[in-house]
């Protein structure tokens, strides 16, 4: 998505889908222009399971002045992320999808960045100098967080942070790819069902989730029954992705995420327990 803001007022314009369901990069390229301000971009898709090549389009914004902010939340817990290499202004990341705390996650930029920038929010801590007409921010980010902090969620953000170092992020982006592809391939084998995004064969890169529906069958009943019958969590809905899923021309889907703690095994017990639902759900009609 790019921001433009001509003559004072924000305009929002979105980019499209490839038949391969991946956002349209040459499209994006196309919108930027000098009126661009900024660019807010997913690092990894938590529908399409696809990956942007971040790096080109910080280099395109770069060259209109714009600037670039990148939701990382579903590529930081799952791979190495080199936040220096990837040149953004801003990116973000959430602690809950790595293990931690909910509630809690963090934002990356520079000091330079930051330090010209003002609060949105008033409170203790984020001044340095309070006067009757005026008042000064202190330096960030403690400008950026007014109040009493969220302390307990921030040291409990640093243990899974540990945690995931200690295992290795290379090794976890290795063992997903590798579930990734199974989780797919497993899922081709379900009559009926339609995967969104690219096939595994389409891409350097797939996230270990898959979205899917079922013909005649909604999203939801099927996430009900998995839970319900088979003691299978998966998540229904929109995944707080409604104009992804308009643009794909369904209201909901059904997502099954995997992460480094889950096995092939496990996929096989979701796949033949789909199995079951659908069957039970289709025995209704």
């Amino acid at each position: 998505m790019a921001i433009c803001f001509p003559e004072d007022r924000c305009h929002l314009k979105y980019v499209g889908l490839t038949k391969e369901e991946v956002p349209d990069i040459e499209q994006l390229k196309g919108l930027l222009s000098n009126k661009t301000k900024m660019v807010v971009i997913h690092h990894v898709s938590n529908v399409l399971g696809s990956m942007l090549p971040i790096e080109e389009i910080v280099t395109w914004s770069k060259r209109v002045g714009a600037k670039v902010l990148v939701d990382a939340c579903q590529s930081v817990p799952h791979m190495p992320v080199d936040v220096q290499k990837l040149g953004a202004d801003f990116l973000v990341a959430s602690s809950h999808k790595m293990c931690g705390p909910t509630g809690v996650g963090f934002m990356h930029s520079t000091f330079e960045m930051l330090s010209t920038m003002e609060p949105f929010l008033g409170g203790g801590e984020m001044i340095a100098d309070v006067f009757n007409d005026k008042s000064t921010y202190a330096e960030p980010p403690s400008r950026f967080e007014a109040g009493t902090p969220a302390i307990g969620e921030a040291i409990g953000f640093g243990a899974p942070i540990d945690y995931l170092s200690c295992i290795g992020m290379d090794q976890i982006h290795e063992y997903e790819k590798e579930l990734a592809t199974y989780l797919y391939e497993s899922l081709l084998s379900v009559p009926n069902v339609r995967i969104y995004g690219p096939a595994p064969s389409q891409t350097d890169h797939r996230a270990p989730l898959c979205s899917f529906n079922v013909d005649n069958v909604h999203a939801t009943d099927i996430a009900e029954i998995l839970d319900l019958q088979h003691s299978v969590a998966i998540r229904s809905g929109h995944h707080c992705a409604q104009i992804l899923h308009r643009n794909l021309g369904i209201n909901a889907s059904a997502r099954a995420s995997l992460h480094f703690y889950n096995t092939k095994e496990e996929v096989d017990v979701f796949i033949h327990a789909l199995k079951d639902t659908i069957d039970f759900l289709t025995s209704q009609h």
